[in-house]
């Protein structure tokens, strides 16, 4: 059985244009994600799907100099790339993650994929964003690929192409879902990267890590000790699906 992280990043995003390239305490943010990536234990492959617009050239080139597979696909198309990315690689389980998560944690990485890969019977989706409790940017959403094979005959309209797994989300009678909820609720924190103001809620934490290797605890330990950095992004409002 394969098991790939695919790392869906381009350089278009609307808010925050060229954010996966932005430096963070002395990386840039795609490195960032990767690096975070690699360290879980239940993966095989790291993917990095960017897509085929000339935009993206520069990022390719730079993810071809990282730890990890590139592959390019379609720009509006998400869930065709995912699904292109899953034949070309020959993955049994998908995991996707995206790449203005530059906090994103292996261990729940680990958690999220085990319960699709150890399950004594058949699982098809599984992740930590169903009932929403994790900070945002700790998502994690597992499938198999006879489930993304599945989706990419059946979610036929352009919104359930343009975010993966939506198609789930409104249909959940037709699949065996798992979630993972945390113990307490932290959903009203925004890890992600979608503004000027994630970005620098981002750095300031970064500059208090002092190792590279930090479980999302410790970044939960440094909140608590500084309830103030939450107010660097607390008025961000989330985008809404069909933003980019």
């Amino acid at each position: 059985m394969i098991v790939g992280a695919v790392i869906q990043a381009r350089m278009g995003s609307t808010r925050l244009p060229g954010k996966v390239l932005l430096d963070i305490a002395g990386s840039p943010m795609l490195a960032r994600v990767v690096e975070r990536t690699r360290r879980a234990t239940r993966l095989d492959r790291v993917i990095v799907a960017t897509t085929n617009s000339p935009l993206d050239d520069r990022l390719a080139a730079f993810a071809a100099s990282l730890p990890c597979d590139v592959f390019r696909g379609d720009e509006h198309d998400v869930l065709d790339r995912y699904c292109q990315a899953a034949r070309h690689f020959s993955l049994d389980v998908v995991v996707r993650i995206t790449s203005d998560c530059p906090l994103i944690d292996p261990d729940i990485i680990d958690h999220v994929t085990g319960i699709v890969v150890d399950a004594a019977r058949s699982v098809d989706f599984c992740s930590n964003t169903l009932e929403r409790r994790f900070p945002r940017g700790l998502d994690v959403e597992v499938a198999t690929r006879a489930t993304v094979e599945r989706l990419w005959h059946v979610a036929t309209a352009p919104h359930w192409r343009a975010h993966v797994f939506p198609y789930i989300y409104e249909h959940p009678a037709e699949f065996s879902i798992e979630k993972v909820v945390a113990d307490v609720d932290r959903s009203a924190m925004r890890w992600t990267v979608d503004t000027a103001e994630d970005l620098a809620f981002v750095r300031a934490v970064c500059r208090r890590l002092h190792v590279r290797d930090f479980s999302w605890r410790d970044i939960v330990a440094i909140l608590d000790r500084e309830p103030a950095l939450l107010r660097i992004n607390e008025a961000v409002r989330q985008k809404a699906a069909h933003e980019g």
